[in-house]
């Protein structure tokens, strides 16, 4: 008895394994559907995910439901949802519809009303995020905008910016992100080989045994940075 299709009475085993085959095709569709739909949920990847619910969801409810359509239907509306993706990218019009611009919500300190009635937010929603960025006083924003993804960008006046080490003329180093050369006692020899360095470089750099260390950093400076395990 195939559990794609489906029956009267599965058995524990079988429900077992419907759940295994759809966690394993769901995780393709996120891969396939990419990181950013993941990591910030768009008004289309809400419906998309809404629709994959209900089409996964209820063949692990109901026996009597078969996994392949859902599976069918689901890679239909998947590759609908790619295509739209690539589609907006080609065309603005399209783009600007699933992703209109930002809305003002702030200017030189004051509520543009309007603009809250299109973006449905209230003002007290908007003090709420300010507070969350630490601004307290609303007279320090010089713009506020309503982001497609649903978040508020601020921008402060400038009289209330932080002044940066150009304004104070301090002299600063190039950024470097540091990369992890070693992890929980164990060399990442690709990391290494990324910054031109060797395991017997490394090796003469660290007087102690490679397996105490948690974990090392290394910089584009050649700076190298060691947390002991406790």
């Amino acid at each position: 008895m195939s559990i794609f299709l489906g029956h009267n009475h599965l058995t524990l085993l079988q429900w077992l394994e419907r759940g295994v085959i759809i966690y394993v095709f769901l995780v393709l569709v996120a891969k396939f559907m990419g990181q950013r739909s993941v990591s910030q949920l768009r008004f289309l990847d809400f419906v998309i995910a809404l629709l994959l619910g209900g089409l996964l969801g209820n063949p692990l409810a109901d026996p009597s439901l078969d996994v392949w359509d859902g599976m069918i239907t689901s890679s239909v509306l998947v590759i609908l949802h790619a295509g739209s993706a690539f589609l907006s990218l080609k065309w603005e019009r399209w783009r600007k519809f699933l992703e209109p611009p930002p809305l003002i919500l702030i200017r030189n300190g004051r509520f543009l009303l309007s603009n809250l009635k299109k973006a449905r937010v209230s003002i007290d929603y908007v003090l709420s995020s300010l507070r969350l960025q630490q601004i307290e006083d609303i007279q320090k924003v010089a713009v506020a905008l309503w982001e497609p993804g649903g978040t508020i960008s601020v921008f402060l006046k400038s009289e209330y910016e932080t002044p940066t080490r150009d304004d104070m003329n301090i002299k600063s180093e190039a950024f470097s992100l540091p990369t992890v050369v070693v992890k929980e006692g164990k060399i990442r020899k690709e990391a290494l080989l990324s910054l031109g360095k060797d395991e017997a470089w490394l090796q003469q750099h660290i007087k102690e045994p490679i397996h105490m260390i948690l974990f090392a950093t290394l910089d584009e400076q050649h700076r190298l940075q060691l947390i002991f395990k406790e």
